[in-house]
């Protein structure tokens, strides 16, 4: 039996996280779906339960998105990564596509989500 896709979502914003959680859930509704509050928080997350997907923001406290993206992508390069910011400075977009991380910008809507969802299911 096939095991359900797990996405983590990394955003220090509770309300996005659960914004997230729920189009995600109403989109996939057998997706396992964890979270994790800061990209510190997530790299022990991707450790102990290796996701499928992740959904990172950018600005956070501790160890920026990027940050934790990059250490990701290097660790576990089969995780599929997607940075949900509204920080959409060119040069964040840039730092993204060079560690082979696509790029959703915020506000977080269903079309938001679901462009990462098509992402994420991509050649997996």
């Amino acid at each position: 039996m096939n095991t359900p896709p797990r996405l983590l979502v990394v955003d220090d914003s509770r309300t996005s996280r659960l914004m997230i959680r729920k189009i995600v859930e109403s989109l996939r509704p057998d997706w396992l779906i964890t979270e994790a509050a800061s990209g510190d928080e997530s790299l022990v997350m991707v450790k102990e339960q290796q996701p499928d997907f992740v959904s990172m923001d950018v600005n956070m406290p501790g160890i920026s998105g990027l940050e934790a993206a990059g250490h990701i992508r290097l660790h576990y390069p089969d995780i599929r990564l997607v940075l949900c910011t509204a920080n959409v400075q060119e040069s964040v977009q840039t730092a993204a596509a060079r560690a082979g991380v696509h790029f959703v910008s915020k506000p977080i809507t269903p079309v938001s989500v679901a462009k990462a969802i098509s992402y994420f299911e991509e050649n997996h």
